[in-house]
């Protein structure tokens, strides 16, 4: 007896687009999936207020300036830019500059680009798992804990994940027909996702090509032909940018934050590249990634809440990694069943035709997890939590595809088992997960795991007998509620919470409320005050990017930000500043505790020479809790 609940697998791209009896019921799934997440991302989004004020400045400077909002500077004068390439900040610039710069607008293209990527998602996994395995799929993104932070957040993570996604869609939707106009749109949508952040937005290339390659439905001459075709259009589409920052003269554009020479492929290769993946041959941080590390690791943070969440560092390298800490709250919940499911798909669809779909889902999202996550595993440097955001449209989508082709697989004890084992499972884990943070809410850890234990004793029972068969459908629905509301949960505490700073984190707030990290800076009104004042192209000049930053989002005026993000990028030079200084360009100098020291921030040369010409030609004063130099008014 089939149930309601049948997870259907099209055996062609046609079938997935007929008009089956159930098309309305489809529909309205869709519609209240896209509205359940449209409601909570957008819920109270301002809580957030400027959220990360480094992408804050450069936001608030693209909505006032049009060559600020082309490159992502972090200013209006168009010093220097953000280490990131700049399509997040088009998206909130834009907005910025249509409705006025706020925390509203800055923020709800992030949560719109939420329910984008949830419908992408959907129509993915429908056309390879049917329907009821894509809404599976979306629920089961909206309420994982990392998307719930960052899709509400100004990080360029958000349309990074969006653009990948979007490049997945593509390169199923080629498969029909083996279209090469689908697929080099897929080129194109990693293009613009490199142009977001880089090297983490083509991670799921390998898949996109693996899929297409085995599953389109032409000769191995055309599919490689396709291919190249794609890859063109990614060259294309991201290529452009590059060739710009090339062509267009380095004295009239902002200077590339995190390369050494002024060299955007520098950046995309070095300090954003392969010293993060190798950790060496960083030109801005001297960074421990071990939790635990030395007193002088920057960054180092712990919140104990989370066992002890270290940093940039978070957990040490390691196929642990993204199963522990940090990373354990803001993906790990799905992962194990994600795993599972794919070899289980991949050995239940082994006979299958080289076209079939259900493979070919397989392969795009199970190879991008892999990829994605073995990857974040065994990065040296600079790893956030919240990069696993990048993965997490992969792990949904193979959870929902191994459910549904365990379901349709039910009468086979290795499909009940399946189906079994991920809830169950799921269910434990989850059970594990919570109990790391067992002070919190504890009668949700005992329920998730009580209506797991229950669903998965419901399906042995019921699958095992023909009379019993009309109460799987409900011990199925049963079970997802279960293996969900974990993730759930921490979604809900993480959306309940203020988040500020470069270090967000999932979940409930510490005991001293704390949900963010090291770039924002304490008030100083008095200072505040002077630089709005100012009449210079820059109201005062500062070392390091976040310092700057909160000036320019509390005063509304341009700051420069000396040395970039880690205050050692070769901009200015003593030079160039003091050329500055004698065409009253500049206001005021903010002196911070250690400008002169030769090893600052992360243990890296600051610019000294400046602070030390500062301090020889310009009288200093206290200006609340700062020490200021009045640069126009050199000391007698």
């Amino acid at each position: 007896m089939t149930t309601t609940l049948e997870l259907p697998v099209p055996a062609s791209d046609e079938s997935s687009d007929a008009a089956p009896p159930s098309q309305r019921r489809d529909r309205i799934g869709f519609g209240i999936l896209l509205l359940f997440t449209a409601v909570v991302y957008l819920w109270n989004i301002t809580v957030n207020g400027m959220g990360n004020q480094f992408y804050a400045a450069a936001a608030q400077a693209g909505s006032k300036n049009w060559e600020a909002l082309l490159f992502g500077s972090l200013d209006t004068q168009n010093f220097i830019t953000v280490d990131k390439p700049p399509v997040s900040q088009w998206v909130m610039g834009l907005s910025g500059q249509i409705f006025g710069f706020s925390s509203a607008s800055m923020l709800i293209p992030e949560a719109l680009m939420a329910v984008a990527t949830v419908a992408l998602l959907y129509a993915t996994v429908r056309r390879v798992g049917g329907p009821n395995a894509a809404l599976l799929a979306g629920f089961a993104f909206a309420l994982t804990p990392v998307a719930a932070l960052m899709f509400r957040y100004n990080n360029p993570d958000a349309v990074m994940v969006l653009l990948m996604t979007a490049a997945v869609y593509c390169g199923v939707r080629s498969l029909g027909r083996a279209s090469a106009a689908w697929i080099a749109l897929a080129g194109v949508a990693l293009g613009f996702a490199f142009l977001a952040k880089m090297l983490e937005g083509i991670m799921v290339m390998p898949a996109i090509g693996l899929m297409y390659l085995i599953a389109a439905p032409t000769t191995l001459g055309r599919r490689l032909l396709h291919l190249l075709g794609a890859l063109l259009a990614f060259l294309v589409s991201s290529g452009w940018f590059v060739l710009l920052t090339l062509v267009w003269p380095a004295s009239s554009r902002p200077y590339i934050a995190g390369s050494t020479d002024d060299n955007f492929m520098n950046l995309v290769l070095g300090y954003n590249g392969f010293a993060r993946v190798l950790g060496k041959g960083n030109n801005n941080f001297h960074l421990n990634p071990v939790v635990g590390a030395a007193a002088d690791a920057p960054f180092e943070v712990n919140h104990g809440h989370h066992g002890g969440f270290g940093g940039m560092g978070a957990n040490s390298p390691g196929l642990t990694r993204l199963f522990t800490g940090e990373f354990g709250y803001e993906i790990g919940w799905l992962l194990p069943a994600a795993l599972l499911a794919f070899v289980l798909v991949l050995v239940w669809r082994f006979r299958a035709p080289r076209t079939d779909l259900a493979r070919a889902g397989a392969v795009v999202f199970g190879v991008w997890m892999l990829v994605d996550g073995l990857v974040l595993s065994f990065m040296k440097s600079m790893v956030h939590p919240y990069y696993c955001l990048s993965f997490v449209p992969a792990v949904c989508g193979m959870v929902a595809l191994g459910v549904g082709e365990a379901w349709r697989r039910r009468d086979s004890w290795l499909g009940r088992g399946g189906l079994v084992a991920m809830i169950l499972g799921t269910g434990v884990w989850s059970w594990w997960i919570l109990g790391r943070n067992a002070g919190w809410l504890p009668a949700v850890r005992w329920a998730v795991l009580a209506v797991t234990v229950v669903a998965a004793v419901g399906l042995v029972l019921s699958l095992g007998s023909q009379g019993r068969r009309r109460f799987a459908g409900a011990a199925l629905g049963l079970g997802l509620v279960g293996a969900v509301l974990g993730a759930g949960a921490y979604s809900a505490a993480t959306l309940g919470q203020p988040h500020t700073g470069g270090m967000a984190m999932v979940g409930p707030a510490t005991a001293g409320g704390h949900h963010g990290g090291w770039d924002q800076d304490v008030d100083n009104p008095q200072l505040e005050a002077m630089l709005r004042a100012t009449r210079t192209d820059f109201s005062a000049a500062v070392n390091r990017s976040n310092t700057a930053a909160g000036l320019e989002l509390s005063t509304d005026t341009a700051v420069m930000a000396i040395g970039g993000f880690g205050g050692s990028d070769p901009a200015p030079t003593l030079g160039e500043f003091q050329q500055d200084v004698a065409n009253h360009r500049i206001g005021y100098y903010v002196a911070q505790h250690d400008d002169q020291r030769p090893g600052g921030f992360g243990g890296q040369s600051v610019h000294a020479d400046v602070a030390q010409w500062v301090a020889a030609h310009f009288t200093p004063t206290t200006v609340g809790s700062d020490t200021v130099y009045d640069l126009t008014a050199p000391a007698r």
